[in-house]
């Protein structure tokens, strides 16, 4: 009971001072940076994983298909170092290994390096909706069908990170794992965020498991790993995972859930290779964002397979890049008539907040 009234009343000032925060950038209190790029924020309303890494792949790749030059801006969380790359951006580098990534508290410095040091046309702000501090063109909101709520309270009583009446300063809206949701539960989903924000473009989409793929790049077929399967992940949404696994129709062990973000010690691989050893698995199983974190191709004896996962559209796609490209022609020529970005560095100096500093890692 003391509990739950700690957690409520901890929700009240979380609450008060998101609403604060938000009031002092909508009402002109506080500047946000304005770039001479587009700038495309991901975000969600939540925390845990809402699929936003597949979100930042699959933009960063339509964009270099279109021939702008792309630029990754991440905070970094869980990094080694302050010089090193967190799991998500080491996944992104596998994937896109063409397509810098910059990693940093500051966000506005790291986009003023990117557009001086790479030329950036475009930067794509991973985990950005929160960070009001850099302005953007587009606003992407991710909503997960599993849990597009948070359990309808803000932290720490709930996931919310924000209540769901900011999705009014979203662009466009995209709900993922769509095809977990019964049509009249899809539907309703959709109305609750037409509440929110009328008529805001929402696409739909479903994770769609392709292959494995080993730390060292190899891939195999899905059908071609025998199982009984170990699973282990350190995300911020393990039962989407394992869902996703489950949908494989493979044997599977119960899953070693880590925390997001999780550090992987010697003791941790240990631990992993004896439960998988001590249960019979044929094979230990993860995210590429635990894959990257893997001392060696196999652990204990045991090959170590990542599954590979990339998005499937199932409605609302045309919509979403039609949007993309007007915004980034309008922006573009809007840069055109600006100042260069050296320019805007100079004169945004006077603006930066004390957010400490970029400790950028650029590939």
């Amino acid at each position: 009971m003391l509990a739950r009234a700690g957690l409520r009343a901890a929700s009240i000032f979380y609450g008060l001072a998101v609403a604060v925060r938000n009031a002092a950038y909508d009402r002109g209190w506080k500047r946000a940076t304005r770039v001479d790029a587009c700038v495309i924020s991901v975000g969600n309303l939540t925390v845990g994983g809402t699929g936003k890494t597949p979100a930042v792949r699959y933009l960063a790749a339509w964009l270099a298909e279109r021939g702008y030059r792309c630029v990754l801006l991440s905070r970094g969380y869980g990094r080694d170092t302050d010089s090193s790359l967190n799991d998500e951006a080491r996944e992104l580098a596998r994937r896109l290994p063409d397509i810098p990534h910059l990693q940093g508290r500051d966000r506005a410095a790291l986009a003023r390096q990117a557009i001086v040091q790479c030329g950036a046309q475009v930067l794509v702000l991973d985990d950005g909706f929160q960070h009001r501090r850099l302005a953007r063109d587009v606003d992407l909101v991710l909503i997960d069908a599993l849990q597009p709520w948070g359990g309808g309270h803000l932290l720490p009583r709930g996931k919310l990170r924000e209540p769901p009446r900011s999705l009014a300063r979203a662009t466009a809206v995209i709900v993922t794992r769509g095809d977990a949701l019964a049509p009249d539960a899809r539907a309703q989903l959709l109305a609750d965020i037409d509440r929110w924000h009328p008529d805001i473009p929402v696409a739909v989409v479903r994770e769609r498991p392709t292959e494995w793929v080993d730390q060292e790049g190899a891939t195999i077929a899905l059908d071609a790993l025998p199982g009984p399967w170990q699973p282990f992940c350190g995300i911020g949404n393990p039962r989407a995972f394992v869902r996703t696994l489950e949908g494989l129709g493979k044997p599977l062990l119960p899953t070693i859930i880590f925390p997001d973000h999780h550090a992987y010690t010697a003791s941790d691989w240990d631990r992993i290779a004896a439960m998988a050893g001590t249960r019979g698995a044929a094979a230990l199983v993860c995210t590429e964002k635990d894959l990257v974190k893997a001392p060696s191709a196999d652990v204990g004896g045991l090959p170590l397979w990542a599954l590979r996962i990339d998005w499937e559209w199932l409605s609302g796609r045309e919509r979403l890049e039609e949007l993309l490209e007007n915004t980034i022609g309008h922006v573009t020529t809007r840069g055109e008539q600006g100042t260069s970005g050296s320019d805007a560095m100079a004169a945004d100096s006077r603006h930066r907040e004390d957010e400490g500093g970029a400790g950028a890692s650029p590939r």
